[in-house]
């Protein structure tokens, strides 16, 4: 059977010059339900967010960095922001009309495609925004269930920011498409307020959503803040008129603000959007639950990086399980879709790791290494010291999960300090995360983790007699994003290191953030780990199971 080539790659509105309303541009291959290749654009051109597949993918073809056969079927992911794809030499192209309702599932398009010596057209299908963010679940939890809520909310897809399906008896079943919950996800990408806060411009929305959750942990959630924002309309248009918010905040609550970090009412206003958006997404699910009475949840799109709202989702038990994927923001896109496709063709979706982006890498799996690399690591780590890791594919998605991070100890808020802003150059709010082996997890937080943990999509109360010795990676809420290694197949590298810190030294866990400096991408190739470590002055770099100190 033919492979399945799906890509997202819908050019902006305006330029390339930064990520506007199409970002993450990614690929994947497919064949017989399995992930042959993947690439999130931005690993291999180095610039963060990228948006120009139209670009590059002729030279990944013609540096047989994608190998594509001579027959394949070609899905392309739509946008509101357009329908078409053309790369920048016309020799691939993909035609189809724009998605105009929410029922609309998948249109034939027409596709040309053009090698080095003839062209032909190629069968090819173009499917909404929506439903690809729903399928990037497959590749990673299996099929759905039956009897299953399919969600996707994120800024905006096809002809929604946030639709709803089910799936029973083998059927996808369409509920709902709309706008309606616009407001909450433009918190995080599109509300002048949270970007003067935080001090962002308005092209670097991308990078908002991660700050604004770190920085809401420092401020305390106000039933009287929640009522001042909505009869202000939340001040999400005030770019060019911030006095507007100085003045109401002087007039109604006796506040002479300027923005600043460490201003207790700005936190607890960034509290408090916090919380406005968790309850109102949560108000939606348990009447989507109740209406559909289905009894398990996928969830994706940007918003469901959103682990406060995540974590709040597992606790209400309304759901008997809960599956979201690591790559649930657009970076996923060409995953779903490359996934739906084979299902349509009758084909078996594969359970796959995280470790997918492996286009033009030059670090390929290998799992055998030496316990001296484990005893050399670990010695390394125990003084203190600040190691890189960069080992086979890295992940889908903006999480480093062990195979291009950035690991420490965690019993040192100095240490963390040192990492994150010395070293990454990160803002002081923004939280460094933990990775532990399950059943440590399970210790340190006095309960049963959930599987998403795998994927650092939820955070857990770390409990108090363990706080100090976890003080580096426990958030000033006193929760922690813990990602869990439950068995040595997830990462032999990773379970290994943990678990003869745990044995030998009595250490719970490591910081663990991913391995890119500011301003850039996670690192992807050999060149890149050794440049990064060097610029960002690490310790060491273990770079496919090999030590180098730098």
């Amino acid at each position: 059977m033919k492979p399945t080539f799906a890509i997202y790659g819908i050019k902006d509105r305006f330029n390339h010059d930064y990520p506007g309303y199409t970002h993450n541009h990614n690929l994947c291959i497919m064949q017989n339900g399995k992930v042959v290749q993947y690439l999130d654009l931005e690993r291999y051109t180095r610039k963060k967010y990228d948006n120009r597949l139209d670009l590059f993918i002729e030279e990944l073809i013609d540096e047989n960095f994608i190998n594509l056969p001579d027959d394949f079927d070609i899905i392309t992911v739509n946008s509101f922001a357009g329908s078409q794809f053309i790369s920048q030499n016309g020799r691939l192209r993909v035609e189809t009309c724009p998605f105009n309702q929410p029922r609309e599932l998948l249109h034939h398009a027409y596709a040309w495609y053009q090698t080095k010596s003839k062209g032909k057209e190629i069968n090819a299908y173009a499917i909404s925004h929506e439903l690809a963010h729903i399928f990037s679940n497959v590749p990673f939890h299996g099929m759905f269930k039956d009897n299953s809520l399919l969600v996707h909310f994120d800024g905006g897809a096809s002809v929604s920011n946030f639709s709803a399906f089910t799936f029973k008896d083998g059927k996808l079943n369409f509920i709902e498409a709309h706008w309606n919950l616009s407001h909450l996800s433009k918190f995080f990408n599109d509300n002048a307020l949270n970007f003067a806060i935080l001090g962002a411009k308005h092209y670097e929305h991308t990078g908002v959503p991660g700050k604004l959750m770190g920085f809401a942990s420092f401020g305390q959630y106000s039933e009287k803040i929640e009522k001042w924002l909505v009869e202000n309309r939340y001040f999400k248009d005030i770019w060019n008129n911030y006095e507007l918010f100085f003045q109401k905040a002087k007039q109604d609550f006796g506040v002479n603000s300027r923005f600043d970090t460490k201003n207790k009412f700005l936190q607890d206003i960034a509290a408090t959007f916090q919380k406005i958006f968790e309850k109102q997404t949560i108000k939606k699910l348990i009447e989507l639950q109740q209406q559909t009475n289905t009894e398990f949840l996928y969830y994706s799109g940007g918003s469901a990086l959103n682990i406060i709202t995540n974590s709040r989702i597992i606790e209400l038990n309304i759901f008997k399980d809960v599956f979201i994927p690591p790559a649930c923001n657009d970076s996923g896109l060409s995953l779903g879709a490359a996934a739906f496709l084979e299902w349509q063709k009758g084909n078996k979706i594969q359970k796959h790791s995280p470790y997918l982006n492996n286009v033009a890498c030059d670090l390929p799996e290998k799992n055998d290494f030496s316990d001296e690399l484990i005893r050399e690591t670990a010695k390394l780590l125990l003084q203190n010291k600040v190691i890189a890791v960069a080992n086979g594919y890295g992940e889908a998605g903006p999480r480093a999960l062990g195979n291009r991070s950035i690991l420490a100890l965690p019993n040192s808020k100095q240490l963390a300090r040192k990492v994150s802003e010395q070293h990454k150059s990160r803002e002081w709010y923004r939280p460094v995360a933990p990775v532990m082996l399950q059943d440590i997890a399970e210790k340190v937080t006095g309960q049963k983790v959930h599987h998403l943990t795998k994927y650092m999509l939820l955070d857990y109360k770390i409990l108090p007699e363990y706080q100090d010795i976890l003080q580096g990676v426990t958030h000033i809420d006193g929760t922690a994003r813990i990602q869990t290694i439950s068995n040595r197949n997830e990462n032999p590298f990773i379970w290994d290191l943990l678990q003869y810190l745990w044995k030998n030294h009595k250490i719970y866990a490591l910081i663990n953030t991913s391995f890119n400096k500011k301003g850039e991408p996670i690192v992807h190739t050999k060149k890149d780990a050794l440049l990064s470590a060097k610029e960002m002055r690490l310790d060491a770099v273990v770079l496919q199971n090999e030590l180098k100190s730098l």
